[in-house]
């Protein structure tokens, strides 16, 4: 490699959190963000020659070939939701029914971002949330690249327009109908209001506990009124205390009151993977996401789908006898 292809690798590196960021945002799927961050960066190395300074910034030109590669990459794939944004609210104790063709909205692993970032500094987790995540679905793609773009990232219009190859007043049409469908969703971005990180693991600590217990009662009192349960794959999910109750009996009846917890970050809020005693041991069960405010927890998220854990490094099994999974701590 000469001395001016190693320059470029400098210059190149220090944007790849940034990115897979916002492939995420885009494709709401962390395996597809890491290969389209990848596919970038291909790009770009084949095309370093022809990047010219005086004409845009490295930042801005890798984010028009990552706009380009995302772009591409959702024309061939659907929207991801969450069962809350395609169907309606169901009976907590109903059967469960699979979606076996919906591709669903995936967690991002806040480990994969705080490797290239350390400090926090270049990502804002609040446009992360899964709510917001979930809106951005709802999108076209180019309401939604104008959104992250802008609001998001804080590019300019004309910035804007030259990473979409469009026009400022096309960016700003985008743009308007992007917030107000997010609006529309009940979705504030920003995350005001919004219990500190500290608050919010304390909550969900306490959640922890009293999951370890079988405590349904102790679980109840954590959540908000009108608190939120979905679990894709399947298509099922319902609000309100009284369910969420409801639906916590029948999974300790069903599965048992052994289990093994393990906290998580993801998307910026809290969470845990879920170990049920079995045999002896441990196996994985569901990775679990709260949103958390000033009166409770009012969404909790559940994954079981293998992609997601093999993104968190979660091992499928744990042996009682070996390291037992971190449990929640003091704050």
């Amino acid at each position: 490699m000469t001395a001016a292809e190693e320059g470029f690798d400098r210059l190149v590196e220090p944007f790849r959190t940034e990115l897979l960021a916002y492939c995420y945002r885009m494709l709401g799927s962390v395996h597809d963000a890491e290969d389209l961050v990848q596919e970038t960066y291909l790009r770009a190395w084949r095309a370093r020659e022809r990047y010219d300074a005086a004409r845009s910034s490295m930042r801005t030109w890798l984010y028009r070939i990552a706009t380009n590669v995302c772009l591409t990459a959702l024309e061939a794939r659907g929207r991801r939701p969450l069962p809350s944004g395609l169907v309606a609210a169901s009976d907590p104790l109903a059967p469960f029914v699979q979606g076996e063709h919906a591709a669903w909205l995936q967690p991002l692993p806040d480990s994969l971002l705080e490797a290239g970032d350390p400090a926090g500094l270049a990502i804002d987790r609040s446009s992360l949330r899964l709510a917001f995540a979930a809106a951005l679905q709802h999108l076209s793609a180019r309401q939604r690249g104008a959104l992250i773009l802008r609001d998001v990232l804080g590019f300019s219009a004309s910035e804007a327009a030259e990473i979409l190859g469009t026009t400022a007043v096309s960016v700003n049409s985008s743009l308007q109908r992007a917030r107000a469908r997010v609006k529309a969703a009940g979705v504030r971005q920003e995350g005001l209001g919004e219990p500190s990180a500290a608050e919010q693991r304390a909550w969900v600590d306490r959640y922890m506990k009293a999951f370890e217990h079988a405590d349904v009662e102790g679980l109840k009192r954590l959540l908000t009124e009108d608190v939120v349960m979905e679990m894709p794959p399947m298509l099922n999910w319902f609000s309100g205390r009284a369910n969420y109750g409801l639906f916590m009996e029948w999974v300790f009846g069903r599965l048992g009151t052994d289990w093994l917890l393990r906290a998580v970050t993801a998307n910026g809020q809290p969470g845990f993977a879920a170990y049920t005693g079995i045999g002896g041991g441990y196996r994985l069960h569901t990775l679990q996401v709260f949103t958390v405010t000033a009166e409770g927890i009012s969404r909790n998220s559940v994954f079981q789908d293998p992609q997601v854990f093999a993104a968190f490094g979660l091992p499928p099994g744990l042996d009682d006898q070996g390291p037992s999974p971190r449990r929640p701590g003091p704050h």
